[in-house]
């Protein structure tokens, strides 16, 4: 049914069919238990299914689902959540637009940036991942994805992350450069502070909008609330989505409020959503947010970072990228590292498992992007399990 019925995004699904999900541990239909190290793609940051996560979700059905299209009337788990981001976010960006995911976020952001700028260039990066709507598949890093879909938005510009030549073709008719703050999809690579401050003090000078997406490096994934802290600088427009709706779907664009007001007027409704920020995703992920914010866990991101990295060497692993606890273990091909992610999943019967997977522009790095709460003991296991995966490898 899962085939025949359910639109498929690729030719091999992995098909597990799980039935239980908690903490860091995935459980399957025929009783098999997998150590979670994906976290639905940083999705889970304090773990699936946490207490108070649930309790809010159900204490907020309990109150009221939708009811009316975004911004019309009051709603508190929007408010308080909002409050609660712009209290840990710098100053300036105080205003939230919340919409139904990361790929919503970056369509708003967009549009917010040609019309507060009256610009039409896009700066966006090579190897970079955004969503796929048309909108962020036009300023994705990668042409395999985007060439079958075009015509796509004119006037957008790649240039290479973390090169300077990038910072020399900002103008006064760039309206926005995106950048991740931590690239993700390439495989976990970082700019220098230098790189990113000058980024930022270029798009200063010009006028140019600075939209930072922390959709996967947001809410504690790299040790830090948010991954721009690592580097000294506050963008214009941040991108949030993924662990920021504790587990249920969730996106959002922060800004000035002087900035957002952009869209209210001239046209009015100039963005608009039905369900963004639905009270119920409000609810699960202000309740996930105040648990991230308790003292122990970003703290041990650092700690944990470490452990991985203490413990896999390997000959076959040729590299161990990482921010935090966003890591990518790299390989000498695809080829091999798909053996070893298949072999982690489809380990012997009444033996724990290991679910991962791989990057869409780096298919030879295995993906580790765990829930922060995964325990030493459950490190140590994964670890283990992927190393006996390394030297099963013909």
């Amino acid at each position: 049914m899962f085939l025949r019925h359910v639109a498929q995004t690729s030719p091999a699904p992995l098909a597990l069919e799980i039935v239980k999900a908690e903490g860091s541990i995935l459980t399957d239909a025929k009783g098999r238990e997998y150590i979670d190290l994906i976290a639905g793609i940083s999705v889970c940051n304090i773990g699936h299914r946490h207490p108070k996560v649930v309790k809010a979700i159900k204490q907020q059905a309990d109150e009221y689902l939708h009811l009316l299209v975004y911004g019309e009337l009051v709603e508190t788990p929007q408010v308080e959540y909002a409050k609660l981001l712009t209290d840990h976010l710098h100053n300036s960006l105080n205003s939230v637009y919340f919409t139904n995911s990361g790929a919503e976020a970056v369509e708003g952001a967009m549009k917010l940036a040609k019309r507060a700028t009256g610009r039409t260039q896009i700066i966006a990066f090579n190897q970079s991942y955004h969503g796929s709507t048309q909108g962020a598949l036009s300023i994705i890093g990668d042409e395999y994805f985007r060439n079958a879909f075009r015509p796509l938005l004119p006037d957008v510009l790649h240039m290479d992350y973390n090169d300077y030549d990038a910072i020399e073709a900002i103008s006064n008719r760039t309206a926005c450069v995106i950048a991740e703050s931590v690239q993700a999809e390439r495989g976990i690579y970082a700019p220098t502070k230098e790189w990113m401050k000058a980024l930022a003090q270029k798009c200063k000078e010009t006028g140019t909008l600075l939209i930072l997406d922390e959709i996967q490096t947001g809410f504690g994934r790299t040790g830090t609330l948010w991954g721009y802290q690592q580097f000294k600088v506050v963008p214009d427009i941040v991108l949030l989505g993924k662990a920021l709706g504790g587990g249920m779907p969730l996106g959002a664009f922060v800004a000035n409020r002087k900035l957002m007001n952009h869209l209210t007027a001239d046209p009015v409704l100039g963005h608009i959503t039905t369900f963004g920020g639905h009270p119920v995703c409000c609810a699960a992920g202000l309740a996930a947010m105040k648990v991230l914010l308790k003292r122990g866990i970003m703290e041990k991101v650092q700690e944990k970072e470490m452990l991985f990295h203490n413990l896999l060497h390997h000959p076959k692993i040729k590299a161990v990228r990482s921010c935090g606890l966003m890591m990518a273990v790299e390989f000498d091909s695809f080829e091999t590292n798909k053996k070893v992610i298949d072999a982690c999943i489809n380990r012997k019967k009444g033996q724990r498992r290991v679910l991962t997977d791989w990057f869409l522009f780096a298919p030879q790095c295995l993906r580790i992007v765990p829930p922060l709460t995964i325990s030493n003991k459950e490190i140590r296991e994964a670890c283990e399990i992927i190393l006996e995966a390394v030297d099963k490898i013909k």
